[in-house]
């Protein structure tokens, strides 16, 4: 299709684009992402515009630009390139268009009121790539085109789901075409930044392309000024153009209208004058020509700029002070000047032009013009949330309403999952200031807005609420408990424990105290290392041992006093009937929830790990599969929905379901690498994915993932799930590293020997070199394991015992552990003892049996284990 005006020295862009229409048009429908960088003027919008026309006749196109003034609003950007599409279903197929994602991202693109807990933004964006891959695949007869402008200059929360969905394009009958400032972009996001360097060594899923605009050559600008001033313009005046603009083609095309404008002749001897023309083109010249339009458009044109972007004439007339019939002269003035184009909405011609005109009001009267649009917008009923851009720029002036209004938009903010929006807008509120009895309560609110973006942040909010009038006892205990929850994410559980402690000393009895008693005594039992556990234990048999569960402080404590129960390896069958009055009808109590925001999500899953250590896998399994279903239909796909994977793996990795928990682990560690690395959730996912790979045979796999997640000392100061020295000393063991692995299973003082198996693979460790102690660790590994009573501990245990016992002896011990572990839920243990049972007595058959049971689990190191044996028993006969 020819240009509607040339683009001069673009044929590879062009091409480029071309291709990639060409690519998602084709037969195999290939999307993938289309990048053009440049500096400001270089033509990246006319290159927009053109691959829009040169895909029209056959794509859906949806387009959004970025703008200077309103990169704080958050989903500005995407709401532009979704709306318009999605107003044109009934709300009732818009809401089977989104499924299961409407009450999480539908809030986000303002197609719905937020209901339901706080989303996370990684819920928010998995929601949005959700709605865009279904369309896309709906409009598979015309494929999907987003075009976006001035990406620079996007809001945050649009530029994190931009630079997350682009790098899987490759799936999808979609193409994305950016255009941004390199510069620009690089000084205000560099988080953004690094998302495309990381897609760059991706898996390569994303077809990408890259095209650096450069600016037009002398012969280049010749031919755009001749092209318009026709072909009389000499050699010398065509110089000039291009040594004025730097062959910058937005300058040249001003410049040249310019002259036509004067009806200056293209010739040499009036090439002296083009300096002083290209001036009035930008910066100091515009504004001048600006004023030369009259004080009413000046006005017109500074409200313009100040509302930014898709710019409402009626609200622009109300922010200038004009009426309707003014504002419409204005309009068609600027139209007619090159400087807006449109007519409602308008748009700046150019974003250099909005910026020169913006950075021209005076500082003061801008400010008071973003107050005014603050109150207009609010008038019109858009809301606290809409206005929150314009108060942010606003003075502090001790306006007690402008901080309740930034309250209110903060709120807002959070409920559509833009808690960076929210952080902003208490800040500023904190700046304003509020009332001294306030301002405790705004830095509570700013701490628990800052919780999963930033624990450091929220530790600094929330200790400085605590330290000031102003919380009454309610809030002084959930912010207590909601700066130790920021503590233990921010690897400082000791100082969660203390925060607790302390504040419990000045908390009179009742829930609030029960609140803070079961907090410290979470975060205190999470310690990797313990200064005195056992006492530990016994305050806490003290206070929970005769609840009932009547309320969720009692729940609460005996969940606690059940997890540290199977930890210590006390009576399975006690630490079940606590966990059955942790709960209600098996299931956790309302306020206890998955989602539920005053105890958080740590104590169901205490009760469903709790279950799987003690054989109630059947439990385990059924709470875990809640949390998943909780956490995806609040929109908590981030690094919450990776524990729950991993909790799912743990239960699979139990079962003896090898293959199962190696998918549900990879899944659970896919999550959690989206969102940051060296969370709780990748030790935890990294341990058992270990632990997984080396029950099916595979130590070099586990060796890799071990390095790749730096598994290993130093640990964090929160256990790890399982015990991870222990996962680590069994590595050790399958790469033939005997010394290391005996310094790191080291004895401790958690005799659980399913979750913690340090004494068993101790003594298997030390049977050559020091027999007599491994025999004794095995022996008391089995009068813990026999007091603790599970199928699975004894089992394990008196396998261990075996290799100590004489032959008859022996035979008879493994005998009695395949019983066990016949009767429990674990069957890879169970195929273990089998092979173990089938060497002891040299039975062809009963290995057979355990191969086969190996198999069936996922484990094929054992299975060929078998298969050996049963070789070598052939060989012999």
């Amino acid at each position: 299709m020819k240009p509607s005006r040339p683009l001069y020295e673009r044929e590879p862009e062009l091409a480029a684009a071309a291709r990639a229409v060409d690519d998602l048009c084709g037969a195999q429908a290939v999307g993938g992402l289309l990048v053009f960088s440049g500096e400001a003027g270089l033509g990246k919008t006319a290159l927009l515009a053109e691959i829009r026309a040169m895909a029209a006749d056959r794509c859906t196109i949806w387009s959004a630009r970025g703008g200077e003034t309103v990169t704080s609003v958050p989903f500005h950007v995407v709401r532009q390139l979704l709306q318009p599409a999605l107003d044109q279903f009934p709300p009732d197929e818009t809401r089977a268009l989104f499924g299961d994602w409407y009450d999480t991202t539908a809030p986000a693109l303002g197609l719905a009121e937020p209901s339901g807990p706080q989303p996370d933004p990684q819920g928010v964006r998995d929601g949005l790539d959700f709605v865009v891959a279904r369309l896309a695949s709906r409009l598979s007869h015309r494929p999907l085109l987003l075009l976006v402008d001035d990406a620079h200059w996007a809001d945050g929360e649009s530029l994190s789901w931009l630079a997350s969905f682009t790098a899987r394009l490759g799936e999808l009958p979609l193409l994305v075409v950016q255009a941004y400032r390199p510069q620009e972009m690089a000084e205000r996001n560099a988080s953004y930044a690094a998302d495309r360097e990381a897609e760059r060594g991706s898996d390569g899923q994303s077809a990408v392309t890259r095209v650096a605009l450069r600016a037009l050559t002398p012969d280049a600008t010749a031919e755009l000024a001749r092209a318009a001033l026709g072909e009389h313009a000499d050699d010398p005046f065509c110089r000039e153009v291009w040594a004025v603009t730097g062959g910058n083609p937005y300058e040249a095309v001003e410049l040249v209208a310019k002259v036509q404008d004067q009806e200056l002749a293209p010739v040499e001897e009036s090439a002296g004058q083009l300096r002083e023309l290209g001036a009035s083109a930008r910066g100091s010249g515009l504004v001048a020509r600006l004023e030369r339009l009259g004080t009413n458009a000046n006005r017109f044109a500074w409200a313009a700029a100040v509302l930014g972007t898709e710019i409402s004439q009626e609200l622009a007339a109300t922010l200038a002070g004009m009426s309707s019939a003014e504002a419409a002269d204005c309009t068609a003035r600027l139209r007619d000047a090159r400087i807006v184009s449109g007519f409602d909405p308008l748009e700046f011609v150019h974003p250099l032009i909005a910026t020169a005109v913006y950075r021209s009001i005076p500082p003061a009267t801008r400010t008071a013009m973003h107050g005014r649009a603050a109150w207009a917008i609010t008038r019109a009923g858009l809301g606290a949330a809409a206005a929150s851009r314009h108060l942010l720029e606003v003075h502090p002036d001790d306006d007690q309403e402008l901080v309740a209004q930034l309250r209110e938009a903060a709120g807002q903010h959070l409920a559509v999952g833009a808690p960076e929006a929210a952080r902003r807008c208490l800040e500023r509120a904190i700046e304003e200031p509020p009332r001294p009895k306030d301002r405790a309560v705004l830095l509570y609110e700013l701490g628990c807005a800052t919780l999963l973006s930033s624990p450091p942040t929220t530790v600094q909010h929330l200790r400085a609420a605590l330290d000031m009038p102003g919380l009454d006892d309610d809030l002084r205990v959930d912010a207590t408990f909601r700066l130790a929850a920021a503590l233990a994410h921010n690897n400082q559980l000791k100082d969660a424990a203390l925060s607790l402690a302390a504040e419990a000393a000045r908390t009179a009895p009742g829930p609030g105290l029960m609140r803070l008693q079961a907090a410290h005594f979470m975060w205190e039992g999470m310690q990797a290392t313990e200064d005195d556990g056992p006492a530990r234990s016994r305050r806490l048999t003290r206070n929970a041992d005769h609840l009932k569960g009547r309320d969720n402080s009692e729940r609460a404590l005996l969940t606690l006093r059940a997890f540290d129960a199977m930890l210590r390896g006390e009576n399975a069958q006690l630490i079940v009937d606590l966990c059955e009055r942790a709960l209600i009808d098996g299931s956790p109590a309302r306020g206890l929830g998955w989602t539920d925001s005053e105890w958080g999500f740590e104590l169901p899953t205490m009760v469903g790990i709790t279950y799987a250590f003690t054989d109630q896998l059947d439990r385990a399994e059924s709470l875990f599969g809640e949390a998943v279903r909780a956490f995806e239909i609040s929109g908590w796909s981030g690094a919450h929905l990776a524990f729950a994977h991993t909790l799912l793996g743990m239960v699979h990795r139990r079962r003896g379901r090898l293959a199962e928990a190696e998918g549900f682990l990879r899944e659970g560690l896919r999550l959690a690498d989206r969102v940051g690395s060296g969370l709780p959730v990748h030790w935890d996912a990294a341990c058992l994915l270990i632990d997984t790979l080396l029950a099916r045979g595979r130590t070099a796999e586990a060796r890799k993932i071990a390095d790749r997640y730096n598994f290993g000392p130093p640990y964090p100061s929160a256990m790890v799930l399982p015990d991870g020295p222990c996962v680590l000393g069994r590595l050790l063991l399958a790469e033939g590293r005997k010394e290391e692995a005996i310094a790191a299973l080291e004895p401790r003082e958690r005799f659980n020997g399913i979750w913690a198996p340090w004494a068993g693979d101790l003594a298997r460790a030390l049977a050559e070199d020091d027999p007599g102690r491994a025999a004794h660790l095995a022996a008391r590994a089995r009068v813990h394991a026999e007091r603790f009573g599970t199928d699975t501990a004894i089992g394990e245990a008196l396998r261990c015992v075996s290799l100590f016992a004489p032959p008859e002896e022996a035979e008879q011990l493994l005998a009695d552990a395949v019983r066990h572990l016949e009767r429990s839920s674990s069957a890879y243990e169970h195929a273990l003892a089998r092979v173990d049972y089938g060497i002891a007595i040299s039975s062809h058959r009963e290995l057979a049996r355990a191969q086969k049971q190996a198999m069936a689990c996922g484990a094929e190191g054992l299975a060929a284990r078998a298969q050996q044996a049963r070789t070598s028993i052939r060989s012999s006969e």
